[in-house]
């Protein structure tokens, strides 16, 4: 059976063919990766997870190597690529998305992921320091990605640098005993954190429950190193005082044979399954960095297998140069959307439910049921867009932007229904997934490129049926007769089905009215312009709410769609109308 590593990274996906891309994943631009982006604005955490294009197939064996980040460095510096004239510093120093390149060459039975771990301070220590809740919000990001891969075999690894190794003592602060799955714990000079009381019986303990776990701990001499005048630690602040502590904590339950080699002291445990690298300082340099840059990630995995130093030389000449690219793409941030619970009501039963409810307790029915993730399967893959669009002053910009393939409905794959909503019913979901409604422009962008184009069908009114919930339910079937006969499928971008409920400067301009565009015609045309005479709250059968993700992209350069219709120069990238927004939300 193939394994998969997962470097300290959280996913949860369906079996999915070998060379498909993962639900949720964007491919990469290069070496056939695919990628995804986790944004936590509650918990302050970024999270990107690297995974190869191959290597899902049923039997796989995952890696999963959590991967948290040092002290002030993004995650793009420490995917690393080649250095452009003016470029930080930081991009050349770890180059992990090169070191991982390399070992998904020497392990090829493997599959390896990684997930780096980003939080907003830059560092993990402070973060830990201002989060009262640290170690559920730690074990919640974990866990979160784990559940992404837990449809095959998947094994942990916790990795780090610097600040890094507190992500690490957070976690086993968190879960105690460390979980079974993880197989592999590696500190790349980022033990400072580490107390015999706190972390020695756990790591112990973990260490002697199976023989198929490894310990990699690197450090260099930081005790000596005079910075500014003054000492680089405190006497037992550095990473080589507590790695010394730490093996020698180690030695009452493992015995350890020790070897100098070239600067080096080896500290390993027989079968090497245990091992220390301390780097010696004569000179009193500062090899802080070095020690990833120098194979230290590529070492920190393949300790105490069969290539242990196969190829490479740890703190040698860098191994992994012809697989650092020119540029680094980073996807969107995923929408949050929560997964769907197996008890949640199909689509009938909730609508048979909220029938005889108030206007008042069916928006709120509506929320709690969407915000729980009672969605179908096909409404949490975005559908991505692309586009070149001017600006105020006649400027082209090239957009990319995200969004739903179809409007928000309830219930499964099999039994759900679109549901209408009022404008701040759908305001409260999209503020909680990231995400943002629509504009007329955007509308028409949606409508020109849709996949799956269907005929308008609308009720002639009678009374105030068009308003009730067994009129949803009629539109939703009708519908679903049309996209059959279309053969158009579930994950498609459908058109030409719903009036959109909008952003647009008329909220600002009558908040008391909800703002509706759309329903486009065969030709292109919108049956209905942009129209403000309802009161906020009313909601018909026609109406629908579709999301695009908030996070967009303009030139290159990640913003938010919210900021940029504000912006009197760029607004008009997203928006036909006279003037930029003042408010975006209703």
């Amino acid at each position: 059976m193939k394994k998969i590593y997962v470097v300290l990274g959280l996913i949860s996906v369906s079996i999915m063919l070998q060379g498909q891309t993962l639900p949720g994943f964007k491919v990469s631009d290069c070496y056939d990766e695919q990628q995804m982006v986790i944004e936590d604005h509650v918990a302050g955490t970024r999270v990107l997870i690297n995974a190869p294009l191959r290597g899902f197939d049923r039997d796989a064996e995952i890696i999963l190597v959590f991967y948290a980040l040092p002290n002030g460095n993004t995650i793009e510096q420490t995917f690393g690529r080649h250095l452009h004239e003016g470029d930080d510093w930081h991009y050349n120093i770890q180059h992990i998305a090169a070191q991982t390149r390399y070992l998904r060459e020497v392990l090829k039975e493997k599959t390896i992921v990684v997930a780096y771990l980003e939080n907003e301070k830059h560092s993990w220590p402070a973060w830990k320091a201002a989060t009262s809740d640290y170690q559920f919000k730690v074990k919640a990001v974990a866990e979160e990605v784990k559940t992404i891969f837990s449809a095959w075999d998947t094994e942990v690894v916790l990795n780090g640098h610097s600040g890094g190794g507190r992500f690490i003592f957070s976690y086993i602060d968190a879960v105690g005993t460390i979980p079974d799955d993880v197989s592999r714990i590696a500190f790349l000079d980022s033990d400072y954190g580490y107390e015999d009381p706190l972390y020695g019986p756990p790591l112990v303990e973990w260490l002697r429950k199976d023989k198929g776990r490894y310990l990699c701990t690197l450090a260099y001499n930081d005790s000596v190193v005079i910075y500014n005048d003054k000492p680089l630690v405190s006497p037992t602040g550095g990473t080589w005082y507590r790695s010394r502590r730490m093996q020698k904590y180690m030695s009452v339950y493992f015995r350890f044979r020790e070897k100098d080699r070239d600067s080096l002291i080896w500290y390993f445990s027989p079968g090497k399954r245990i091992e220390f690298v301390l780097k010696t300082n004569p000179d009193g340099k500062i090899f802080h960095t070095q020690q990833v840059e120098y194979n230290g990630f590529i070492h920190s995995m393949l300790s105490g297998t069969k290539n242990e130093q196969r190829g490479y030389t740890y703190f040698g000449p860098r191994v992994y140069e012809r697989y650092i690219s020119d540029t680094i793409v980073m996807p969107i941030r995923r929408m949050n959307i929560p997964q769907r619970r197996e008890n949640s009501e199909s689509g009938s039963e909730f609508m048979t439910r909220v029938a005889g409810m108030s206007r008042e307790d069916r928006e709120e029915a509506i929320y709690s049921a969407i915000a729980a993730g009672n969605m179908p399967s096909f409404l949490r893959e975005s559908v991505t867009m692309r586009g070149s669009f001017t600006d105020t002053a006649g400027n082209l910009h090239s957009v990319i932007y995200e969004v739903l393939p179809d409007y928000l409905a309830v219930g499964n794959d099999t039994d759900y229904c679109r549901v209408p909503m009022n404008p701040k019913t759908a305001t409260r979901i999209a503020d909680l997934f990231g995400a943002s409604l629509i504009t007329s422009k955007i509308s028409d962008h949606i409508y020109k490129n849709a996949t799956v184009k269907l005929a308008p069908f609308n009720y002639i009114p009678v009374g105030n049926a068009n308003e009730q919930v067994s009129k949803f339910v009629d539109h939703n079937t009708q519908i679903e007769r049309q996209r059959i006969a279309a053969e158009g499928l579930n994950g498609q971008l459908i058109a030409g089905i719903k009036k959109d409920v909008i952003l647009s400067s008329g909220i600002e301009e009558n908040p008391e009215k909800v703002v509706i565009y759309g329903w486009h015609k065969s030709d292109g045309s919108p049956i209905q312009p942009v129209y403000s005479g309802h009161i906020w709250w009313y909601v018909d059968y026609s109406h629908g709410i579709r999301l695009m993700n908030n996070q967009v992209i303009v030139d290159g350069k990640k913003m938010l769609l919210s900021d940029i219709l504000k912006d009197p120069l760029l607004y008009t990238l997203f928006s036909d109308e006279a003037t930029p927004m003042i408010t975006t939300s209703y």
